[in-house]
């Protein structure tokens, strides 16, 4: 079994590189929305992101996120707080999807891939980039978010010449015709590796 780290800047496009290796039968693990379920479900994650924020942390019972975002995107010191809670806990679970895994191939796909120490136990790692004036826009889009907003998240991450250094591929994602393209030959090299 191969653990293969996709990993890129905020809106890269790292769940549409996703979807493709899905397509052509890899496994899948979203770090991301495993670690939005668990803050919503694991008691204890629960109790320290409480003792953490206060009580506005949950609105019924849910995880206030907007509220959240605001405080750990200008506060480093909650951000590393939270990601020192959160981390250990998605690779328990991450852990145990693995152990229900029948796939050769796991494709983890993490934004702080790097920064969370994952791409340890990545056997490959693979970084999506795009230009910065496509990232923008396409996380103005989706989130409903001021340009601002967007920008003060990235500053939360890895810059690209980090993650393109470390990584085994890099996908450059302009358009879809070509980012599949590359999604086939990566796809192709890693199986061909490891056979």
């Amino acid at each position: 079994m191969k653990i293969i780290g996709l990993t890129g800047g905020i809106g890269s496009g790292k769940s549409t590189v996703l979807n493709m290796f899905q397509e052509l039968g890899m496994e899948i693990y979203v770090a991301d929305i495993e670690a939005k379920k668990l803050m919503n479900t694991d008691k204890e994650l629960i109790q320290l992101i409480t003792k953490l924020f206060g009580e506005q942390a949950y609105l019924d019972n849910k995880l206030n996120r907007n509220y959240i975002s605001q405080i750990v995107f200008n506060n480093k010191e909650k951000l590393n707080a939270l990601n020192a809670f959160v981390h250990p806990k998605v690779r328990l679970h991450f852990n145990e999807f693995l152990k229900n895994c029948k796939s050769d191939f796991i494709v983890y796909e993490a934004a702080v891939l790097f920064e969370s120490g994952s791409s340890n136990f990545c056997d490959f790692i693979i970084t999506v980039i795009a230009d910065l004036e496509d990232k923008i826009q396409r996380v103005i889009s989706r989130d409903k978010v001021s340009e601002e907003e967007v920008l003060n998240r990235m500053k939360n991450q890895f810059n690209d010449e980090f993650k393109i250094r470390n990584a085994s591929f890099v996908i450059r994602n302009k358009d879809l015709v070509n980012t599949k393209e590359q999604v086939s030959t990566i796809y192709n090299l890693i199986v061909k590796s490891c056979n």
